[in-house]
């Protein structure tokens, strides 16, 4: 229960959680004219590339060799300040006062019946925001990064039911209500265009000392059309989605000493919410560059983020070095704040050859340039060759310069034999000292101030550590692991007898057993069932990408899982034995086991139970199959491509109700439990004899667009946000004859699916199929085409392809069917139109569920769904409204509750 509790408390965290070495230095504390402390407050040191942010506390500490320095603080909505300062032994200290920026507006541009100054500075920047990221080649840099979450509240009801294990975690992981979690870590990061990120940690520490969590390296680049799956306002769509309008500009030196002009553009949504920012963003004048933002948006459980980059040049590339990102809300019913800060120092930085010469953007609208060139005159040139020509764009014309850069930079890699399929290249390598650092090498280390009550939290956590260690000693192994703690691991107890345990022998080898107190069933056919398993893994081969991440090449898996009948007094089961080498699978299995007749599982073991001894219906409808399987699965072209074949030997056996005096817990008057062969209008009779059948069953998919995909640490692996359509083909055949197999049939089905974005946390989302059986002149209830339907008021299953009211076996058939899945995901539709509805997490679906066969009658059902049905209490829950329809005929209404969770997607 105590790991539980730990487990959802570092789920709440991860939601908020999107220098050298020298003993002299600068420290100082950064405040307003009222005197109030100014967190978060940039400290630039001219001319060089070091840099801090103050903490919470308005404090600042940067070390320095002694010598002559220009000190620059930032702070949005203040005036920027240069000190001049003597840096001797020791650290000097430097306060600072802020004022407030005054700001001055552009006289001309706002005559009453003119379109606000920000649209045009706007249009601007936004058709220079590739440019902006493509100036940098590469860089590399040492980055700071600290998160610190802090539960505030919980629950009443949580207090009382885990007041004995919160006290264990505050004792054990440094975990208290209103103390703040900490995590630190320095790494040193490089970056390569167009997609390559290293990250090598070096120090990390956190104050519940029992684990590591570095923070890996993202990109959070207002630059890109979205951050997080929210519409950045420098988005080419940003005027879909947002209003402007100018605050005023004002004035500060340029890096070069010459003055430059900073517009504030005020950012309003025009329906404030989930994937949307408001708040302000400063633009440099002529550059179009980010200068600083404040924004905040809201996520889909209501959690207020709150975001405030400050941008330093380097080399006349204007950075985000210092970023903060901070959070607040609740979340079934626990509170808590959190935030994130990172600082960059850098140390390499080569900005792009092509694009060392700055141009300058008219905005069409206003005016167009002196020269406005057509397709023709961008086709083929280059880039560099173009700006030495014209040093003026129209916003048009510098977008279609910027794309036809990027597209002979993506034929240059093709050609070099790069996979430009690859998105996004990272790798994360872990120093093995990057835990064990002392306090002298944080301190020298550190670049933003620990406030008082983040020092407490190091300071209790320290104490704790140590109490373990003298409680706990142990030696180390090779690798730093206690080995205390591995014999721990191997050895057994009575516990692991009831709750199930995993015994891990060596980095290749371990044993997994899943016991059966935890895989309780009852259905009609067998009674309560008990049923446990037991699996041994072993991976052959191991591939080393750095001295920190292997990925295994081949892996054996050998188990076997046993059920007991208490109904029946019968023991079934099967053994698995499997290979993975790569993207292939092997597998062998047999014995004796109990299926359902549709093999997609419609109703789940554990919601049979409940439906069965609770509500008198027993929904599961179950045979026996005799079985040696041989299946393979592979997916070549980069995992483009599946491919599974199987080849299957059965003796199938029909089953009844093992009594026909079954009562369940709650007898209903108005049921009765049904016999376990479904009722079909096709077939007068489901039933089947006892006989063989020998199956072979193929699946081919693919998608039919281009592929993208993430590399991590060598390891590919697709976007799960790909957006091409996908094909599936099946041919299944029963092959009579062979091993007295009484089965004679060839069926073939084809589908496509496909999600795609509408807008704003919108989509549509579809899946078409058809098939048909070929040859039908054997084939039995289990060879059926079966579809995904339900019967209970609790929806499962994939939301986009299963049927919400349909009879799980009424329509099967071993004819032909067509049908069709269409749900459509709506931010903003009825109840959503009232922003308060939208803030809450709420979100509508429309879908249309079509099945044909040939006794179907054009089954329908459309209906509306509500996501968020108990706002910040049970989020993930979604009730929906069904009629259903025959023929266009109205058939009935009905209710469902079911899940936001996205199976099978």
């Amino acid at each position: 229960m105590k790991s539980t509790l730990l487990l959802f408390i570092a789920f709440f965290y991860s939601t908020f959680v999107l220098a050298q070495t020298s003993s002299t230095g600068l420290r100082g504390v950064v405040k307003n004219v009222q005197g109030e402390a100014l967190p978060y407050a940039a400290v630039v040191i001219k001319g060089t590339p070091n840099g801090t942010i103050t903490n919470a506390e308005g404090r600042y500490e940067i070390g320095l060799a002694p010598g002559h320095y220009v000190v620059v603080f930032q702070y949005l909505g203040f005036q920027t300040v240069q000190k001049s300062i003597e840096v001797g032994t020791g650290f000097t200290s430097l306060d600072v006062t802020l004022e407030e920026q005054a700001l001055r507006l552009a006289e001309v541009e706002t005559k009453a019946g003119n379109e606000d100054p920000a649209y045009t500075i706007m249009r601007r920047a936004i058709a220079k925001s590739r440019f902006h990221q493509l100036q940098v080649q590469r860089f590399k840099a040492r980055v700071y990064t600290k998160s610190s979450f802090t539960v505030t509240d919980l629950p009443n009801l949580a207090e009382m039911a885990f007041r004995k294990q919160l006290k264990e975690a505050e004792k054990e992981a440094n975990f208290k209500v209103g103390v703040p979690m900490l995590n630190e870590t320095v790494a040193e990061v490089s970056f390569s265009q167009p997609n390559t990120y290293r990250q090598r940690i070096i120090a990390n520490r956190n104050s519940q000392g029992d684990f590591l969590s570095p923070n890996q390296f993202y990109n959070a680049s207002f630059y890109n059309p979205t951050i997080a799956g929210t519409v950045s306002p420098l988005s080419p769509k940003a005027f879909a989605y947002y209003k402007f309008e100018y605050k005023g500009t004002f004035r500060e030196n340029g890096p070069d000493g010459k003055a430059i002009e900073i517009s504030k553009i005020q950012v309003i949504p025009r329906q404030w919410g989930e994937g949307v920012f408001r708040g302000t963003i400063y633009i440099i004048e002529n550059t179009w560059a980010i200068h600083s933002l404040q924004l905040e948006t809201v996520n889909n459980i209501g959690i207020l983020i709150s975001i405030r980059h400050v941008c330093t040049p380097i080399q006349g590339v204007w950075m985000p070095t210092n970023q903060r990102f901070s959070g607040s809300g609740s979340y079934l019913g626990v509170k808590g704040n959190g935030y994130y800060i990172r600082n960059l120092t850098f140390t390499e930085f080569v900005v792009n050859p092509a694009f060392v010469e700055d141009i300058e953007v008219a905005d069409e609208k206003k005016g167009a340039p002196a020269n406005t060139l057509a397709k023709s005159d961008i086709k083929g040139k280059q880039f560099d060759e173009l700006v030495k020509k014209q040093k003026e764009f129209s916003t048009k014309n510098l977008r279609q310069l910027v794309k036809e850069y990027e597209k002979q930079e993506k034929q240059a890699r093709k050609n070099r034999k790069e996979d430009v399929t690859v998105v996004r290249d990272d790798s994360l390598e872990v120093d093995s000292l990057a835990r064990k650092r002392s306090n002298v090498f944080w301190d020298s280390l550190r670049s933003v101030p620990l406030t008082s009550a983040e020092v407490k939290s190091y300071r209790k956590a320290d104490s704790l550590g140590l109490t373990r260690e003298i409680k706990a000693p142990g030696t180390k192994d090779t690798t730093g692991r206690d080995t205390t703690q591995q014999k721990k691991s191997k050895a057994f107890s009575v516990g692991q007898l009831i709750g199930g345990n995993t015994w891990r022998f060596n980095k290749r080898s371990s044993l997994i057993y899943t016991s059966p107190i935890t895989r309780i069933e009852y259905n009609t056919v067998e009674g309560y069932t008990l049923e446990g398993a037991l699996n041994y893994r072993y991976q052959a081969r191991v591939d080393s990408i750095n001295r920190f991440r292997k990925i295994p090449l081949g892996e054996w898996n050998i188990g076997g899982t046993g059920r007991y009948q208490f109904g029946r007094k019968q023991f079934v089961g099967y053994g698995l034995a499997s290979y993975q080498h790569k993207n292939t699978l092997v597998s062998l299995s047999g014995g004796r086991y109990l299926y359902q007749f549709n093999p997609n599982n419609p109703i789940s073991p554990f919601l049979n139970s409940l439906t069965t001894l609770l509500f008198e219906q027993n929904f599961a409808k179950l045979y026996q199959k005799d079985f040696l399987n041989l299946s393979v699965t592979a997916t070549p072209f980069k995992q483009r491509v599946s491919l599974t074949g199987g080849l299957e030997y059965a003796q199938r056996t029909e089953l009844a109700n093992y009594r026909e005096d079954l009562k369940p817990w709650i007898d209903s008057p108005r049921r009765e439990f049904t016999a376990n062969r479904p009722d079909n209008n096709e077939l007068a009779n489901t039933g089947f004899p006892t006989h063989n059948a020998v199956v072979l069953n193929l699946t081919a998919s693919a998608r039919l667009g281009a592929m993208q995909y993430v590399m991590r640490n060598g390891r590919r692996t697709a976007l799960r946000n790909n957006e091409s359509p996908l094909l599936s083909v099946n041919y299944r055949k029963g092959i009579h004859g062979i091993a007295n197999s009484a089965v004679d049939y060839d069926f073939l089905q084809a589908s496509i699916s496909h999600s795609f974005e509408t807008g704003i946390r919108s989509r549509l989302n579809y899946q078409i199929g058809a098939g048909a059986f070929l040859n039908d002149k054997q084939l039995y209830f289990p060879d059926f085409k079966h579809f995904a339907g339900n019967q209970f008021f609790l929806q499962q299953g994939d939301v986009v392809s299963t049927f919400r009211m349909l009879p799980y076996y009424q329509y099967s058939t071993g004819k032909r069917f067509v049908e069709g899945h269409v749900l459509a995901e709506f931010r903003k539709f009825l109840l959503t139109q009232v922003t308060f509805m939208r803030l809450l997490g709420m979100k509508e679906n429309l879908f249309v569920h079509y099945l044909y066969t040939p006794v179907s009658k054009n089954y329908t059902e459309v209906g509306y769904g509500l996501d968020g049905l108990i706002p910040q209490v049970f989020p993930f829950f979604r009730v929906e409204i069904v009629s259903q329809w025959q023929d266009a005929k109205y058939q009935g209404l009905g209710f469902r509750v079911g899940t936001t969770l996205k199976f099978g997607r």
